[in-house]
């Protein structure tokens, strides 16, 4: 890293059933993202697995200090000197849910965030396609702003992508890079994907990384790809595609603070009212 510019990474995955094999391919694309020269190396959720229905995900769910992702990563980070966003992990709840949750890991493999996906997927798409989240998963009620070398790092995953009032409130708390790990459907995807990316860039001034799930999965679900890196301008500067991968980046990180020069929308909300008129 010189000053004021950021090597980062995007890990691109097709995850399957099963944590143990799952680790090892997201090893090995952190280990090329890092010998990229990647300094903070993002992965999509449920990097783990990506398995359908509540009872194969909580009988593969772990809590926290019982799951074996955490070590590896931990230990991973702390091999390659990276940061570590592991995008999402099925952890295991006293109630007998699990949180969709998002960890930051530092370059010293010491945890630095956690973040719980507070908007449920619970969606019924054209033919036949349905979800219900929220039977398995808790959501999360607090937003995650996490301090790095580089600035703040707002955490978000997928589907928060839809509700634009997070990326604002974290972008005026702080956040200079949004990070959207995710497993986006391929009908929303190829609809929504990059339009939404694109939108809570340039609203926030902020850089966005939104590393993907891609390809069929667990009784044939389909994801999306097309793992992006945005500028605050909202310009495309990586995209993924549709193959297992890396996508990798330099932020110049002074982009951040001219974007919201030239157009300072952070500055201008105002309180608003709605008077409806019979």
């Amino acid at each position: 890293m010189s000053a004021g510019t950021l090597d980062v990474a995007c890990v691109q995955v097709n995850a399957g059933p099963e944590i143990g094999p799952n680790l090892e391919r997201a090893g090995e694309l952190v280990r090329r993202a890092r010998d990229a020269g990647a300094e903070l190396i993002a992965m999509p959720e449920n990097v783990t697995m990506v398995v359908q229905g509540r009872a194969k995900v909580l009988a593969r769910a772990r809590r926290e200090d019982e799951h074996p992702a955490l070590p590896f990563f931990r230990e991973l980070a702390r091999e390659t000197g990276a940061w570590l966003l592991v995008g999402s992990l099925a952890v295991l709840l006293d109630d007998g849910r699990a949180a969709n949750r998002s960890v930051l890991i530092g370059a010293d493999g010491e945890v630095r965030a956690r973040y719980d996906k507070i908007h449920m997927f619970d969606v019924d798409l054209a033919e036949g396609e349905s979800y219900r989240e929220s039977a398995t998963f808790r959501p999360g009620d607090r937003a995650v702003l996490a301090d790095t070398p580089w600035g703040g790092v707002g955490m978000t995953v997928c589907y928060d992508l839809r509700f634009p009032h997070l990326y604002r409130a974290l972008a005026h708390a702080g956040a200079r890079i949004l990070t959207v790990p995710a497993a986006f459907t391929v009908p929303t995807g190829r609809a929504h994907w990059h339009v939404l990316l694109r939108a809570r860039a340039i609203e926030t001034g902020c850089f966005v990384l939104a590393p993907a799930q891609t390809g069929t999965h667990d009784e044939g679900r389909l994801t999306y790809g097309h793992s992006l890196i945005v500028s605050p301008w909202g310009e495309v500067l990586a995209d993924a595609g549709e193959e297992p991968g890396i996508v990798t980046a330099r932020l110049d990180l002074s982009r951040v603070d001219e974007a919201r020069r030239m157009v300072p929308a952070l500055t201008h909300d105002r309180h608003i009212e709605v008077t409806r008129v019979p």
